[in-house]
């Protein structure tokens, strides 16, 4: 393989950065969207890679997926600049809405809260999963031309259980993650 990987995760529970194989580069970028753009723009300006994965946990929306998913698409779910935008619409940016990798099924909605409660927006547009980073990172991914790829360890539905539920499973995704990046590493090579 040429060139580095970067994992970006938001935090060291969720990923051991010491279990990373060679040539790979795991960064904690923090949690919500101004920490991981903050950290993302820096790793890409002092790495370089060639490729950044966004490795993180996730709560269910859709209700169909288990595990460890691929994220094809993502959305910001809390830009609200109503009645000047749609929900979701960056003010002035409407090329910057969706953001697509190229791989996977899944539709991730992005946001700075922890979500608990339904919320028909998301059922509406199809969302399968949300999550707090995963916008800003494709966003500077994007404006820097570099590719990015997302995969999401679902630990909770998202409802009122959500936080003990995602305290006690966000380990548990790991394993899972490290045997799909060694899997896609051997592709490239």
């Amino acid at each position: 393989m040429s060139g580095k990987i970067l994992v970006l995760t938001a935090i060291d529970d969720e990923l051991d950065k010491a279990r990373a194989p060679h040539n790979v580069e795991v960064i904690y970028t923090g949690v919500g969207k101004v920490n991981s753009a903050s950290a993302t723009m820096l790793a890409l300006l002092a790495l370089r890679p060639q490729l950044v994965i966004n490795y993180g946990t996730a709560g269910n929306i859709a209700k169909i997926h288990r595990g460890l998913i691929e994220i094809a698409h993502v959305v910001q779910r809390d830009m609200m600049a109503m009645p000047l935008a749609p929900r979701g619409r960056t003010l002035f940016s409407p090329e910057l809405d969706r953001f697509s990798s190229g791989h996977g099924t899944a539709v991730c909605g992005t946001g700075d809260s922890f979500v608990t409660s339904d919320d028909p927006w998301l059922r509406d547009n199809k969302i399968d999963v949300v999550d707090m980073e995963l916008f800003a990172i494709a966003h500077v991914c994007v404006r820097n031309s570099v590719p990015w790829r997302a995969f999401k360890f679902i630990t909770d539905d998202a409802d009122e259980f959500a936080a003990d539920h995602w305290q006690q499973n966000m380990a548990d995704g790991e394993e899972l993650f490290w045997d799909v990046l060694k899997s896609l590493i051997q592709k490239i090579d």
